[in-house]
């Protein structure tokens, strides 16, 4: 019998590997590195990762517990994906486990392998491409076609930042690098492997529908949460066999296993989605950044409004800057950014008169308008004004938003639902009534104003279903949409060919707000919108393109700054004063979060936390609460850790998490590394 002992990383909050016993049939070849096994674990049968294979243990023989099963029948995990995933257990302070089990297709950890079996028999001859004439190639303008050509021959570790304004062809750009790419390294038995990242699902069937159009014969895949387990599990196996030649996908397709990667390619690279919030809180960009320069491969960062982080970059020559400055359609321009005094021109169920004025002369046209409100739901919140109740959630510091077609109350947060009370809970009065605004009720006025005109609103309220987004955005395209209510869904990367006006409500909020962040986002998400009008030549006798602002600050610089589309001086202005505030990107942080059932417990783990080690170098500020306080019940709190070295910050992270992880304490705590929320 053969034996030997394997260490195998599981999905567990331990930071270390478990050793196990592995016993085959004489002449039995060993485990491989990299091989998934099925293993014992308390009650359950878990997969995990084998890490090494170990000579001795400190674990009694005796006690150690046999491997249920290899999957012999899969090609191990390269070394490099181990590689990978051991940087950002390190960087972001979590167990291996962590990082490499959950990012595997669930169907792969199963005990079972029907679904594996099943997977790899169907890509046995290998995943098929799409029998279709190739789309036809647009010709490049000078400033794309250098950008394509520089991408392509791009040798060994070679960052781009492709800075393009809206509607400047950054798409065609990927596509024609990826095109040449694939030329030069196609042949077997290696053909190249292409990793495009988008922040959001929703985004994903128009870029998979150019990207199929373009090159018929490759295989293409789709990694992002929204798939159904078995598909997911064979778009991750055509990865990792090495069929699929071009892989697009949200955040988690960064961990995916792509043995011939050649090139990655970040879309709206500022995006925060690209930062993951729960469990491994790692950014999938910063991932991204790692592994083209363990591959020595090119890496692509697109963008109008690129991250200050990026820019810096650019701007030091840490990366390569390729510019865009044009439409890539000829005649296109960029729409023009006029803001409307809410203090003049007083709205009317939130909508002024000149925006009005505006929606009514498209329609008119027969040309399509979109109105962007970050604000799903009816209203915020509903009171009473005879005794001052409002619709607080109970377990949240938080308002109830109000549904108004389900006549529902619903915080956004813990997901509390109450019916909507038919008089003030406290005093009785029957006149309770909603404050401010939220899609639901823009979509009522304008029905209201506006009842010939075919209206839609895309949200998360109204795209619950599987498939509703992207078909409401069919409808948008086909034309059969007059004017269109979104969030930040509508936002980006959507080309509607007929969209001559953007109306922007309400984004005065993020001007206040104590995230330092906050100017940068909006600027970003005003830019982006701003970006879906005028994409295509004007029509004769059509209307020029518009975006009306509606804000009661018309003097402040950052709207300034969005009529000029002029994010060089915004951005410029913005690192300044970062730099003399000590900010990101010119210091590094960590966000050490408590939780527990009284704030008390939570803000005292967290004094411990700031006094229990020596901290040369390094800035501890006080313990505080949360800005949202209570979230479902539980109070939270946070301890922002500071450096001016990155190394310095991370050496003591790893002493500290240390002392933490041996500290008993009723408080469930957790470290997040280059937060983006604070």
């Amino acid at each position: 019998m053969e034996q030997c002992i394997l260490q195998i990383a599981l999905d567990t909050p331990l930071d270390f590997c478990f050793d196990y016993r592995w016993t085959g049939a004489p002449g039995a070849s060993l485990p491989l590195v990299g091989q998934l096994a099925l293993v014992p674990f308390g009650r359950r049968e878990v997969a995990g990762v084998i890490v090494a294979l170990a000579e001795k243990t400190e674990v009694p023989l005796d006690k150690l517990k046999d491997v249920l099963a290899v999957r012999a029948q899969l090609a191990p995990l390269s070394d490099t994906w181990l590689a990978l995933c051991a940087f950002a257990a390190d960087y972001y302070q979590r167990p291996l486990g962590e990082v490499m089990v959950p990012g595997l297709p669930k169907n792969l950890r199963a005990s079972k392998t029907t679904s594996l079996d099943r997977a790899l028999k169907k890509l046995g001859k290998a995943l098929p491409g799409h029998d279709a004439t190739p789309a036809a190639v647009p010709i490049l303008n000078a400033a794309q076609q250098a950008a394509a050509d520089a991408i392509a021959d791009g040798v060994g570790f070679s960052p781009s930042l492709l800075y393009g304004v809206t509607g400047s062809g950054k798409t065609e750009v990927y596509l024609q690098a990826a095109a040449q790419l694939l030329a030069q390294h196609g042949a077997q038995p290696n053909p190249a492997q292409i990793l495009i990242l988008v922040p959001e699902i929703n985004l994903t069937p128009q870029l998979e529908g150019n990207v199929r159009a373009r090159f018929p014969g490759l295989a293409v895949v789709t990694l992002h949460s929204g798939l159904a387990e078995g598909e997911r599990l064979t778009h991750w196996l055509a990865a990792h066999l090495g069929q699929a030649r071009i892989v697009l996908g949200t955040r988690l397709a960064i961990l995916a296993s792509l043995p011939h990667l050649r090139l990655i390619i970040i879309d709206e690279e500022h995006d925060p989605s690209y930062k993951q919030q729960e469990g491994l809180r790692y950014s999938a960009r910063d991932l991204a950044v790692w592994r083209a320069h363990q591959l020595g491969i090119p890496i692509v960062l697109g963008s109008a409004t690129p991250s200050l982080e990026t820019w810096q970059h650019a701007q030091s020559g840490r990366y390569r800057k390729l510019e865009l400055r044009e439409r890539a359609v000829k005649d296109a321009v960029l729409p023009t950014v006029r803001l409307i005094d809410m203090e003049r021109d007083k709205p009317t169920e939130g909508i002024t008169s000149f925006l009005i004025s505006a929606l009514k002369l498209r329609l008119e046209r027969g040309e399509q308008s979109l109105l962007f409100l970050n604000r799903r739901g009816y209203a915020p919140v509903i009171a009473c004004d005879a005794c001052g109740w409002i619709s607080n959630c109970t377990r949240c510091t938080a308002f109830m938003v109000l549904h108004k077609p389900d006549r529902r109350l619903r915080c956004h947060h813990c997901g509390l639902e109450h019916r909507v009370p038919r008089a003030c809970p406290t005093c009785g009065n029957i006149d309770i009534q909603p404050l401010g605004r939220g899609t639901q009720r823009i979509e009522e006025s304008l029905t209201n104003i506006f009842p010939e005109a075919r209206i839609t609103r895309i949200d998360a309220d109204s795209t619950r279903r599987k498939g509703s987004a992207q078909a409401a955005f069919a409808t948008v395209h086909r034309g059969e949409i007059d004017i269109l209510i979104g969030t930040q869904m509508v936002a980006k990367g959507h080309d509607f060919q007929n969209l001559t006006l953007v109306g922007v409500i309400n984004p005065d909020t993020a001007l206040f707000s104590q995230d330092y962040r906050a100017g940068e986002r909006l600027f970003a998400q005003l830019m982006q919108v701003a970006g879906r009008a005028g994409r295509v030549a004007r029509k004769e006798g059509g209307s020029p393109s518009e975006v009306l602002i509606q804000t009661r600050y018309p003097q402040h610089p950052l709207y300034a700054a969005v009529m000029a589309h002029d994010y060089d001086r915004f951005a410029s202005a913005l690192l300044a004063e970062r730099q003399q505030a000590a900010l990101p990107p010119f210091i590094y942080q960590a966000l050490l979060r408590a939780e527990a059932k009284e704030l008390k417990t939570g803000l005292d783990f967290l004094q411990f936390a700031a006094t229990c080690l020596a901290h040369p170098g390094i800035t501890i500020n006080d313990p505080i609460p949360m800005t949202m306080t209570r979230v479902a019940n539980v109070d939270r709190a946070q301890l922002l850790v500071e450096s001016a070295s990155r190394p310095a910050l991370q050496a003591f992270l790893k002493r500290w998490i240390m002392v933490l992880r041996a500290t008993k304490t009723r408080a469930r705590w957790s470290l997040e590394v280059d937060p983006v929320d604070i």
